[in-house]
């Protein structure tokens, strides 16, 4: 069991760990501990193959995946507040008028810093011209640990470092 005075010495733990995707924060509150609420993060993806795989792959690296099929849906949802997601993993092309550019400057209208990670097999060329600043691109195929490792990274730094 932990004690109020060993959470630090846990979270020193966890901050050493460059791989942990999720840190857990335990705080004191009225005689318990609680822990942090689970991080949503906001998949755009038109492929039911691929949404399973990247579900998956943030599921296991501790992250609570919600998927949106369509640009338009992901705009309604950012927009809605009813979730605080935490970051946005977007397809460049989607069905429907919007794409994933136009999710991702969506996003950044409602909160500057937010987390984008961009996938795409055809427009990574276009990054540079349509994508917003400190974002990640990821060009398909990419392993599912490489997508957990770059939302870990823009989650714990705010910044890609490449």
């Amino acid at each position: 069991m932990l004690h109020p005075g060993r959470s630090s010495s846990l979270l020193h733990i966890l901050a050493e760990r460059t791989l942990v995707c999720r840190v857990i924060f335990f705080g004191w509150a009225e005689g318990s501990w609680a822990l942090e609420e689970a991080l949503v993060i906001l998949v755009i993806e038109d492929d039911q193959s691929i949404q399973g795989i990247i579900e998956e792959a943030l599921t296991d690296g501790g992250f609570e995946p919600a998927i949106a099929a369509s640009g338009e849906e992901a705009v309604t949802l950012l927009r809605g507040g009813q979730t605080n997601y935490r970051a946005l993993v977007t397809d460049i092309n989607l069905r429907g008028r919007i794409d994933g550019w136009e999710v991702a400057k969506a996003a950044r209208e409602i909160d500057s810093g937010f987390p984008i990670i961009y996938m795409t097999g055809a427009a990574a060329d276009q990054w540079a011209s349509h994508g917003v600043p400190n974002s990640i691109l990821l060009t398909k195929p990419f392993a599912p640990a490489q997508l957990v490792t770059a939302v870990s990274q823009l989650l714990n730094s705010g910044t890609p470092t490449t």
